[in-house]
């Protein structure tokens, strides 16, 4: 890893209110201080409870390059370990969704219990010591039926984004929910611009010709996602379903109306679940927005959910995970159609991608300068970069205490 008076060098470089740095977007060693600095101490969504619904099912994910998973236990609680036997380090569960009794490692068979205790290791020495050899554990939070984990000693503190996702999320209850598809996208990008991306839409008049006839692009204006037009939040107080829209340096949760006479994210804003999250006319309330740095954000309409997730697979390669909701009783086929459920958000995507990677090559020119952001149209891109700033520059002065 990049040694920190480097990085200080580098982050000194930054100019206020512009992009950053090249080395920021491709060198290999600021790619393994992002994995230690920003992945290792944030947090991250891995999924929803509704994907680990019964005893022994888990969700196993990256987060950077470290494989981790969460499962439920017996007594019905989810806990996140480390993916990594304690005999060799093998990767117990396969990434994704799956079940297991017990947790076995394929590679030599030891075993574990759903509380991470190591229950067998065959072949192994008298001074050998099970109880020194359990699971690592990492830390959990589930709000409103979304999983979110950290590997840090000590986490941000995540009671002041639960409140306000509870408040938001709550009335659709995930729980009455089902993962309908799930998509991974290889995008040849720094994760960093994959996210700058996802936090502004000036470019989505030109970059999203579907997505623009839903969604008013340009909300990001002026501060973020601004919900605070009169005649809709007093519709929104109406019915009990007024969210405040809040922006902190690492979270943020609002709800945003959709144009008029959309109902959802479709490609003409019309339904397409015919089992509802939550009865109410999506043209009136709008859908739910709530994100976090570094890597996610999920979008939550009258009929189904979406979630975004962005990993950082080396300096300039990025995984992103996408996942679709319905309602539990919704039935495939009649109910609602998966091309039609997830083109908008599919297409969008692979913009998306196009977009991120041409920005990638032009960035790795002798030409690249950092720019300024637009204060008007690019705040939230302000914001994560601002916050990645804190983040690494915080880092930096503890790893020098």
């Amino acid at each position: 890893m990049t040694n920190t008076a480097h990085m200080k060098r580098l982050l000194a470089e930054h100019q206020a209110g512009h992009s950053l740095p090249q080395a920021f977007y491709t060198d290999p060693d600021v790619f393994e201080f992002d994995l230690k600095a920003i992945f290792e101490r944030a947090w991250i969504m891995v999924g929803f409870e509704v994907e680990v619904e019964t005893a022994g099912s888990y969700l196993a994910a990256d987060v950077g390059r470290s494989p981790i998973f969460v499962v439920r236990g017996n007594d019905g609680v989810i806990r996140g370990f480390h993916n990594s036997c304690r005999h060799r380090g093998a990767q117990i569960c396969q990434t994704g969704a799956g079940r297991m009794p017990r947790l076995v490692c394929p590679y030599h068979q030891w075993s574990y219990d759903l509380t991470g205790k190591l229950l067998k290791a065959q072949r192994m020495g008298d001074d050998f010591d099970p109880e020194a050899h359990g699971l690592r554990a990492i830390h959990v939070e589930v709000v409103a039926g979304c999983i979110y984990v950290s590997l840090a000693d000590k986490p941000l503190d995540f009671a002041p984004f639960r409140t306000s996702v509870e408040q938001a999320v709550g009335p659709y209850n995930l729980l009455n929910t089902k993962v309908a598809h799930t998509a991974y996208l290889e995008e040849k990008g720094n994760w960093k611009l994959v996210m700058e991306n996802s936090r502004e839409c000036y470019h989505c008049a030109a970059g999203h010709p579907e997505f623009q006839r839903t969604y008013p692009i340009a909300i990001g204006d002026l501060g973020g996602p601004l919900q605070e037009d009169d005649a809709f939040s007093a519709g929104l107080q109406e019915l009990g379903l007024y969210v405040p829209s809040i922006t902190t340096d690492w979270w943020s949760v609002a709800r945003v109306p959709l144009n008029g006479g959309r109902h959802t994210y479709s490609t003409d804003g019309q339904p397409l679940v015919r089992q509802k999250l939550i009865e109410q006319d999506g043209s009136r309330i709008g859908i739910v927005r709530w994100a976090i740095e570094p890597n996610n954000f999920c979008h939550m309409s009258v009929d189904s959910a979406f979630m975004f997730s962005a990993n950082p697979t080396g300096p300039t390669t990025t995984m992103v995970t996408a996942k679709w909701l319905v309602h539990k009783d919704a039935v495939e086929g009649v109910d609602y159609n998966v091309p039609d459920l997830i083109r908008l958000w599919d297409e969008t995507n692979k913009q998306d991608r196009d977009l991120v990677e041409n920005n990638q090559r032009g960035v790795n020119g002798a030409g690249y300068v950092p720019g300024p952001y637009s204060p008007i149209a690019e705040p939230l891109v302000l914001s994560f970069i601002d916050w990645y700033h804190a983040m690494t520059s915080r880092f930096i002065e503890n790893a020098s205490d």
